[in-house]
């Protein structure tokens, strides 16, 4: 577990995020990124003279320093340096309009923290101490309420980022009006932004020239969005071909489907992944027909599409969110803002503030929409396997809807969980449609193309939460399943490979809110805690712990009985 992310060292990975937005890593900022910053923001002084004696004479326009944004740029230049820190502050306020259901906590403090890092890579001519604010927040665990709508993926997340800004600045004077604050989290309800900073003692800041902008102006919710999403995504298809696994032992499977050669033959990194995981959690099963030592017994071996195509659908999963999570990494590190402000440019050119586009969230809305695709695939086939194993023509001799009940018939057994992943996988085929596609223009036409990556980003964590309940139904479905092929066979779970026994172990031993766990049914009983316990047996990473030690003894070629 990753306690605590140094901001200023290495560059931050996908885990550094998920440890400080959803376990609560603490976060230091580092003398050598403070010192980082020190370059732009003197540049940002000397072009307003804010330090000097003399008399300050006629300032030339600067974009976002001394003038208006979007397609306001150019109307006015301001004369008096002070305004500019009365335009940052106004800026806040204006964007600070969104509407919606609140985003989760680890989405909040996932874009803090991407907030930090672009700030502190020294390209956006703020003070050190608008960071170490951002980071007090966190460490203090003062969240800023932030609503899920507004945001267009581009000229930065504006309206999501403001609802973050307005906690932690303040105007200048000695006024600070709680209703111009904001609001935040604090002991679970929502306070104005000066009762929640002053309950964790962190002073709100004034904010000085281009401050204002350098807050609002990135890609920080839509990095948040697509990085938990993805991260969630990868462990969610490593887990479904555990379920999968579990799934082709109870409909006992033919092995062939997965000899290495075959995947080799074809040569995708992912596929052959998969194939090898597969092997590795159905090592040892005495259900699993035939494999790359032993001919099949039957004839033809072939299986359904949803179980010997796993490999092949989840091998391009995993390469296509492998693409993803380069790309988030790099962005978790980027610069976003704009202008970015080098000093390090020639001296032929005075004007170090430079205009440009990386505040446009395009890289973020295609890994969003790949994920929520990608993702959605895993439930489809997910879905198959569910129907089958409750076919009793299809599941190769298991009771219809997988319940030996004393009365065929009375009961419904898992027909109904199958009704909710085909539920939830048809909700995902709407939610999977490209946000990337879409663009609305905005500021005068000025913005005239957008990349709609928050809302990709949101779309595609619901996604990921949908299958993630898919693959807890298969989870549950496959255990039922298995134990009715143990009574069928006349065989005990040693029959079964050891990483479907690790797993069964796992199900059969989880708790759920109505006390009963989830056990073997014979007859109709209350599923939603049952689906619910699984689902989060999912999330969790549970799965994958219970079977790691299986998967590691057969990649070190040491294979359980």
């Amino acid at each position: 577990m990753i306690e605590q992310v140094l901001v200023g060292g290495k560059a931050l990975t996908l885990e550094d995020l998920v440890a400080v937005a959803r376990y609560g890593a603490r976060v230091q900022i580092t003398p050598r990124a403070t010192e980082a910053m020190n370059a732009s923001l003197h540049w940002v002084d000397s072009a307003l003279a804010v330090h000097g004696d003399d008399p300050v004479g006629h300032l030339e326009p600067i974009y976002s320093i001394n003038t208006g944004f979007g397609s306001l740029a150019g109307r006015q230049a301001f004369q008096q340096p002070e305004l500019a820190s009365e335009l940052s502050r106004r800026l806040i306020i204006s964007n600070a309009s969104g509407v919606g259901r609140w985003l989760d906590p680890e989405v909040v403090r996932a874009a803090m923290l991407v907030r930090i890092v672009s700030l502190t890579r020294g390209y956006s001519g703020v003070r050190p101490v608008l960071v170490q604010t951002l980071a007090a927040m966190l460490n203090a665990g003062v969240l800023p309420a932030v609503p899920e709508f507004g945001s267009l993926g581009a000229s930065g997340d504006l309206i999501p980022l403001a609802h973050l800004a307005i906690v932690a600045t303040r105007p200048t004077g000695d006024a600070d009006p709680e209703e111009e604050s904001g609001e935040a989290w604090v002991d679970g309800r929502i306070v104005s932004g000066v009762a929640a900073m002053r309950s964790a003692g962190i002073e709100r800041v004034v904010l000085g020239p281009k401050e204002g902008l350098a807050l609002v102006n990135g890609t920080s919710f839509s990095t948040a969005l697509a990085a938990l999403a993805l991260y969630d995504a990868d462990r969610l298809v490593r887990t479904s071909e555990v379920t999968a696994a579990m799934t082709i032992e109870a409909l006992t499977g033919f092995g062939d489907a997965f000899v290495p050669q075959l995947h080799e033959a074809r040569g995708h990194e992912g596929q052959i992944a998969a194939a090898a995981h597969l092997r590795a959690l159905l090592a040892g099963s005495e259900f699993v027909d035939g494999g790359e030592t032993t001919d099949p017994s039957r004839q033809p071996p072939q299986d359904a599409y949803s179980l010997r195509c796993v490999p092949q659908v989840h091998g391009a999963v995993r390469e296509t969110l492998a693409f993803g999570r380069g790309i988030v990494e790099r962005e978790i590190n980027a610069a976003t803002d704009n202008p970015l402000i080098f000093p390090d440019l020639p001296s032929s050119r005075r004007l170090k503030a430079v205009s440009g586009g990386n505040f446009h969230a395009e890289y973020l809305a295609f890994v969003s929409d790949f994920t929520a695709i990608v993702t959605t695939e895993v439930g489809n086939i997910a879905e198959r396997r569910l129907f089958r194993l409750d076919d009793g023509t299809l599941n190769r001799g298991l009771p219809d809807m997988l319940v030996a009940s004393e009365h065929v018939g009375i009961d419904c057994g898992y027909m109904l969980p199958q009704y909710l992943a085909s539920a939830l996988v048809s909700d995902c085929k709407t939610l999977a449609h490209p946000d990337s596609v879409d663009s609305i223009p905005t500021c005068a036409n000025q913005e005239d193309h957008v990349s709609m990556a928050n809302n990709a980003g949101r779309h595609a964590r619901q996604v990921v939460s949908n299958i993630e309940t898919v693959v807890g139904i298969e989870l549950v479905m496959a255990a039922q399943a298995l134990e009715l092929r143990l009574q069928v066979s006349g065989k005990d779970a040693e029959a079964l490979a050891p990483a479907t026994r690790a797993v069964l172990d796992l199900v059969r031993s989880t708790p759920t809110s109505d006390g009963r766990g989830i056990d073997h049914i014979t007859r109709d009983v209350v599923m939603y805690p049952r689906i619910r316990a699984a689902a989060d047996l999912v999330h969790s990473g549970a799965v994958l712990h219970a079977v790691a030690g299986c998967v590691a003894r057969h990649a070190a070629g040491t294979v359980e009985a």
